[in-house]
Parts: C-alpha cells; sequence; structure tokens
C-alpha cells in the first residue's frame, strides 16, 4: 500500500526528471511551465504534440540538450484541478523505472497542486505481492510539484487519499484463496490500527444469535464461515453521522445458481463495496474529519455446498422481515440487507452502501458511470463533488411500481423477479429499499436519507489504463466518498 512520497518545490532537484505540461488550443499546442518554454513550444509543434488527455512525449530539452523532459497532455482549456491530476497520473505511470519525478505544469492555485499531487501517487499504484520475478521498472519513488511559494498546500490529503484507493486495489487483488471473511477481519484489524476508530466483529455464532440471517444464509455453504465488522470513528465535537454499508463477497461461484465458468472468473472483486467502505473510514480517521462515521462490512462467500442456502428457501433479515430467495447469485443484496438494517438502528443522518451488485449496471451505463439511486438532494451532492473530482455518477430512477415485482407467495419479499430481464439495477435497489429504516421510532416519521451505489460496471477496468485509473480495481468513489464525508465535517 505504498505511495511514493510528495513534496512541493520551487524549482526541481537535480535528480528528478522533469514533466512539463502541454495544452492544445484553437493555434495549436501551448507548453505550460513555471519557466520560458518557446523553444519547447516550436519543438513540440514540429514532433506534432498534441496535448491532449493521455498523451506523453519524451522530448530532448532544446534549452539543456544534454537533458530530456517529459511533456504530458492537459487536455483543452479551460483547464481544472482534475486536468492537472489525469495528467500527473498518466506521466506517473509511464515514467515507472525513474525514482524521482518533478511536475512543472504551471500549476497556480493550491487545488491544481493537489490534484496533481494525487494523480501522481494514483499512476505510481503497482501489486506485485505473487510475482516472483521482480518487475523490470519500479514505480515512481519521489514526486516533487513545483509551484511559487506563496501557493502553501498541505498534501497529506492527496497522500492520505492514494493510500485510501491502495488499500481497495489490494484488497481486491489479492486472490480469494488468501482474502476470505476471517482474513478480510485480519487485513481490516491492521488497516485501523493506530487510528480512533472503534470496531466490532460477529463471527458465525454471533451472526446467527444475533439474527443476521442473510450474512448467515449466504456465507452457509462454505467452509470459511462469514464475518460482519462493524467500525465507528466518532470525534467528540461531531455533529452529522454518516453510515456506510459494504458488500464484501470474498468470492461469488453464484452458490446453487451456479454461474459458468467464464462468469466466475473475476469474482475475487465481489467484495469491493467493503474494501472500499473500509477506506473511506480510515482516510477520515486520518484527515480527522469531524464527522461521526460508522461502517458496515458484510462478509461472506458464496460457494454451492449441501449446507448452502436453497432457492425457495426463506431468511430472516436482522430485525425480522423474511426473504424468500429465489436466485442464490442474488447474494449481495442479502447481505447488506442485514447491514441496512442494523446501520438504520442508530438513526444516521444518512446511509450510503457500496455493491457490485447488478450484471445490468454494465448494461445500463456502460463501464464508466456508477448508477447512483435513493434520496434526490443527497445524490445531487454526490454528482456535483463526482465532476469535481473526475468520477462519474449518474442518477437512475426507484419506479414505485418495481416493488411488485418482488412480492412472494410466503415471505415479505423475494430476492428476485425470476424470468424479469428489465431494469435489473432499478429491482436490486428497490429490495434493498425496503430495508432502509425510519429517521426515528415515530410512525409516521420519514425514511432515513439513503444512497445505494451499484458499482458493479465500474469497480474493475478490464481494458488498459487511463488518467488515474489503473488497469484492474479501480477504487471508484472513493475519492467522492472522502469529499463528501468532508462536506459533512463541516456543515
Amino acid at each position: 500500500m505504498s505511495i511514493p512520497s510528495l513534496t512541493q518545490v520551487v524549482r526541481p532537484s537535480a535528480k528528478a526528471f522533469v514533466v512539463l505540461g502541454a495544452v492544445s488550443d484553437k493555434k495549436g499546442v501551448r507548453i505550460v511551465s513555471s519557466r520560458e518554454t518557446s523553444k519547447l513550444a516550436k519543438l513540440a509543434a514540429s514532433l506534432e504534440i498534441t496535448g491532449t488527455s493521455d498523451s506523453f512525449t519524451t522530448v530532448i530539452d532544446p534549452e539543456h540538450p544534454t537533458t530530456v523532459v517529459g511533456i504530458v497532455g492537459l487536455g483543452s482549456e479551460p483547464l481544472s484541478p482534475n486536468s492537472y491530476r489525469y495528467a500527473a497520473a498518466v506521466a506517473t505511470r509511464k515514467l515507472a523505472g525513474h525514482a524521482v519525478v518533478a511536475f512543472d505544469l504551471g500549476a497556480t492555485d493550491a487545488a491544481s497542486v493537489q490534484a496533481v499531487a494525487e494523480g501522481a501517487a494514483l499512476g505510481a499504484y503497482s501489486y506485485n505481492e505473487y510475482k516472483t520475478t521482480p518487475e523490470k521498472k519500479t514505480p515512481v519513488e519521489q514526486v516533487e510539484i513545483v509551484a511559487d511559494k506563496k501557493i502553501t498546500v498541505d498534501l497529506s490529503k492527496s497522500a492520505i487519499t492514494a493510500q485510501a484507493l491502495s488499500l481497495v486495489k489490494d484488497l481486491v487483488n489479492t486472490p480469494p484463496n488468501d482474502l476470505y471473511p476471517a482474513t478480510f477481519v485480519e487485513h481490516t484489524l491492521t488497516a485501523i490500527k493506530g487510528l480512533p476508530i472503534k470496531s466490532t466483529v460477529w463471527d458465525e455464532k454471533a451472526l446467527a444469535k444475533d439474527g443476521f440471517g442473510g450474512i448467515v444464509g449466504v456465507g452457509k455453504g462454505s467452509s470459511r464461515p462469514p464475518r460482519l465488522v462493524k467500525l465507528v470513528y466518532a470525534p467528540k465535537k461531531a455533529k452529522k453521522h454518516i453510515a456506510i454499508v459494504g458488500k464484501g463477497i470474498t468470492f461469488d461461484t453464484g452458490g446453487l445458481s451456479l454461474k459458468t465458468g467464464a462468469g466466475m472468473i473475476g469474482m475475487k472483486y465481489d467484495m469491493t463495496g467493503a474494501a472500499s467502505t473500509l477506506a473511506i473510514i480510515t482516510a477520515a480517521a486520518k484527515l480527522k474529519l469531524n464527522v461521526n462515521i460508522t461502517a458496515w462490512l458484510c462478509l461472506a462467500e458464496n460457494m454451492p455446498s449441501s449446507t448452502a442456502t436453497r432457492p425457495n428457501d426463506v431468511l430472516t433479515i436482522h430485525g425480522g422481515k423474511t426473504v424468500e430467495v429465489l436466485n442464490t447469485d442474488a447474494e449481495g443484496r442479502l447481505v447488506l440487507a442485514d447491514g441496512l438494517v442494523a446501520a438504520s438502528k442508530e438513526f444516521p443522518d444518512v446511509i450510503f452502501d457500496i455493491a457490485t451488485l447488478t450484471g445490468a449496471a454494465t448494461t445500463a451505463l456502460g463501464t464508466r458511470y456508477t448508477g447512483v439511486m435513493g434520496d434526490a438532494d443527497t445524490i445531487s451532492h454526490l454528482v456535483e463533488l463526482g465532476q469535481a473530482a473526475g468520477e462519474n455518477f449518474w442518477h437512475m430512477p426507484l419506479p414505485e411500481e418495481l416493488r411488485a415485482y418482488l412480492n412472494s407467495d410466503v415471505a415479505d419479499i423475494a430476492n428476485v423477479k425470476p424470468g424479469n430481464t428489465a431494469g435489473g439495477m432499478l429491482v436490486g435497489a428497490t429490495f434493498l429499499k425496503d430495508f432502509v429504516g425510519k429517521t426515528s421510532d415515530k410512525p409516521d416519521a420519514p425514511q432515513i436519507p439513503w444512497v445505494h451505489l451499484d458499482i458493479a460496471n465500474t469497480a474493475n477496468n478490464a481494458g488498459g489504463a487511463y488518467g488515474y485509473t489503473s488497469a484492474g480495481p479501480t477504487g471508484v468513489a472513493v475519492r467522492t466518498l472522502i469529499n463528501l464525508a468532508e462536506t459533512y465535517a463541516t456543515a
């Protein structure tokens, strides 16, 4: 989970590989830097450097013919902090093998300097825990951000945010023979060590005793029993309370509703929601945000066996509501139901759940937009923060008529509508909504503001890296939700 060291400097050190920025405008390409770049601009034009996003070129510095510099595309004007974040990640990834990289991108405000630092740290991520032969090019170890001394920036947030994403990626990359509910708990306790976060862990016996029937039901087919983890970060002067519930299926075979062999590949990613939840609360504690956060990690392995939950079985969720299981591969909503009920009992100001829930999310939104459903005001705030962070969220509806799809002849609700292929992402969220509690014990109290993030389509980048999105696990929504927690801390 290591990231490069981040330092703000007035000028690059002698040992640093220097990266300058290129902006495309109507007149062509403009080089942006703290130094004179007219000769470089002419060179860039002759080399047909475009300045577009994801572009990176190395050239001989005409001012110093023995020196090679990098030119990274910042895109088109107007530039935003995200332009700098994106470009820095591209360059850091391209420059693996260089120990020290200095970014002289002409950043003129604190937000842009911080974005350069964050992007550079994100671009340096690598995972080699299971490779016996080390990578030929080691990730960048030190990052220098060139800026005027009048601009003073605390780069700790950039570092903490990058560490949070690295935590998610490390956990998701870990193979399922090594990451299962019990070891996930061990990783969790290691991650919060030394932080003002209290933990409570339910093992399989405690889960059964306290009526967490969804988690028990999903995990009973595995020889590696389920777990529930509650993490509490509670500063004394905090006025707001955020609850986050994360789906943590450490491997999903589909249970008795077995997936195909090809469909099972990559199902170690099904715990990304729980990993993200852990990352968000640890980041909040490191940043000392003045907001209460309660995180619920719902951990189980969904396996087929003689003890596994069967289609037509009825499970009793925490709090007493019953669910008829008609498809054991719709298991994420079962473990989240337990977490949502438990989170609701504490009457938080808002509840978020994060889950790789439905393949339908990809059908609806592709691979770069995360579907969000629930409280409209909270979603509007989330979408706005996401745009600033460079993360795309799309507000999806929750039509009331979908609830009838989930009627059961024998239980309070069914977990799927067999044979239905329409609106699968919306149906999944409709199920979850049934388990979100009210703002108080009063019968006429409104439902707690709740937002469901279906990250099934965005949690894993199966293609090549781009910007600050690495190949493999992406850590989607973590940066935005850290920023959202920050706004609650100052509300």
